[in-house]
């Protein structure tokens, strides 16, 4: 005689299960309501991710999301006005802006007229709303993130998001800036979902920042679709400036096509409980792919960052950079996996995480790997975490450095090295800037 064993769900599958039923009523029928449904399934299938799924093995969300937080309504007045001046570390960049209060877009805050040729800019909820073929075509086609749970949650509550589309040669002088602010004054979940499309020769220059405020346990799950043609050029950086007490799930879901060529930046100063997710799959030969990151972490902070690239196609070429640094009894965790498919010979990857340790209960969690399927490829990883240096510290001091200082020049000169990937120069010395005022505020 077999038992059936019904697993018991938590208040926050419960709750996510309750709002799905609730949002179901009110969607449209077709191609992207069956994609919403299901990706529920697949949720409810699986539940929230444990300790027991490897991929989640350092970030056990079953027990960190305690609740499932009500869904976020249109923002007020209020909620827009706080969000006037948003923009966080690259609020003084020239860049065209784009903002989202609460997960919706907010027109009267965002630059979408005089556009550069070739960019077109639209809301993911008009367009879903309209049924636009492209969009549910681009959003149907299964991309190297299909399968994770934290992606297929966003799918099935996927809400408003930018829709960005660059034509075939456009090359976009301003960069973009999507910016995302938690308005606000009561603990909701908001789910955002952004498309970017860049045809043929193109090439953008995409900054993300997501900020709110502090002591509000909100609930951020964000998602981006990215989908790069051949030979175009993509310069993407993220900021995580979340609140201190926010819960802040990020997937990018990425494919490149021939001789494309992607560098992703990310950086994480805020949230409690944060996972940053990138699968990047290399679809054409001859792509270049370059993945990095820096984050700050202090108090009990969780921050997570999980890659997945996926080379598809010979003759692509990789890095990836990440730096940790985490004082108090902060957490930081790396999690990197290259795959080299059979066929994909001549493929150059090379993965790298290294973690600065400030204080004994801060704890570093690192796991690169290699899945190789193919014989003529250079592949190489590593990971390392220590404390400072003590013999470079007293080299500094014995030359009138005060202690603080040599510390200081040490971390910046750790995180220094992830931030030189940055090649717009006003980014990269914003960045810089941001670095020194989170190494300011350390007790």
């Amino acid at each position: 005689m077999t038992a059936e064993i019904t697993p018991i769900k938590t208040d926050a599958e419960i709750g996510l299960a309750e709002a799905f039923r609730a949002l179901r009523g009110r969607l449209a029928e077709g191609a992207i309501a069956a994609r919403r449904e299901a990706a529920f399934r697949h949720f409810e299938a699986q539940g929230l991710p444990n300790r027991r799924v490897e991929d989640w093995k350092y970030t056990d969300l079953r027990a960190l999301m305690h609740d499932a937080k009500p869904l976020a309504d249109a923002p007020d007045a209020v909620a827009k006005a706080r969000a006037k001046s948003a923009g966080g570390v690259f609020a003084a960049v020239d860049a065209q802006r784009i903002v989202f209060v609460d997960g919706v877009l907010v027109p009267e805050l965002s630059d979408l007229t005089a556009l550069d040729p070739g960019l077109k800019i639209s809301s993911l909820a008009d367009a879903l709303g309209r049924g636009t073929p492209d969009i549910g075509a681009w959003l149907g086609n299964a991309g190297p993130a299909e399968g994770d749970v934290a992606y297929a949650i966003n799918t099935a509550f996927m809400g408003d998001g930018a829709v960005v589309e660059v034509e075939a040669g456009a090359r976009i002088a301003r960069p973009l800036h999507l910016i995302f602010v938690y308005g606000t004054q009561r603990a909701a979940a908001v789910f955002s979902r952004s498309l970017v499309v860049l045809a043929a020769g193109a090439c953008l220059t995409l900054i993300e920042s997501h900020e709110g405020p502090d002591g509000l346990d909100y609930q951020i799950n964000t998602a981006l679709d990215l989908v790069v043609g051949e030979r175009s050029r993509l310069d993407r950086i993220k900021v995580n400036a979340e609140g201190n007490a926010a819960l802040h799930l990020s997937t990018l879901n990425a494919t490149i096509a021939a001789d494309a060529n992607v560098s992703d930046f990310t950086f994480l100063t805020g949230g409690q409980v944060v996972r940053s997710q990138l699968f990047v799959r290399c679809c054409g030969t001859g792509a270049t792919l370059s993945l990095n990151g820096a984050s700050l972490l202090k108090d009990r902070q969780h921050g997570d960052t999980t890659l997945l690239v996926d080379h598809s196609a010979g003759g692509c070429q990789s890095r990836e950079l990440f730096k940790s640094v985490l004082d108090g009894a902060s957490r930081g965790v790396f999690q990197g996996k290259i795959i080299v498919r059979p066929g994909a010979q001549k493929t150059d990857a090379r993965m790298m995480t290294r973690a600065l340790l400030l204080s004994e209960q801060a704890e570093a969690d690192n796991k690169p790997e290699l899945e190789i399927f193919a014989d003529d490829v250079q592949c190489g990883h590593g990971a390392t975490s220590g404390a400072l240096d003590d013999n470079l510290k007293f080299y500094l001091m014995a030359r009138g450095i005060p202690e603080r200082d040599a510390e200081t020049l040490l971390i910046q000169s750790f995180v220094g090295e992830a931030i030189e990937a940055v090649a717009h120069e006003d980014m990269r010395d914003a960045l810089t800037a941001a670095a020194l005022h989170w190494l300011a505020g350390r007790p």
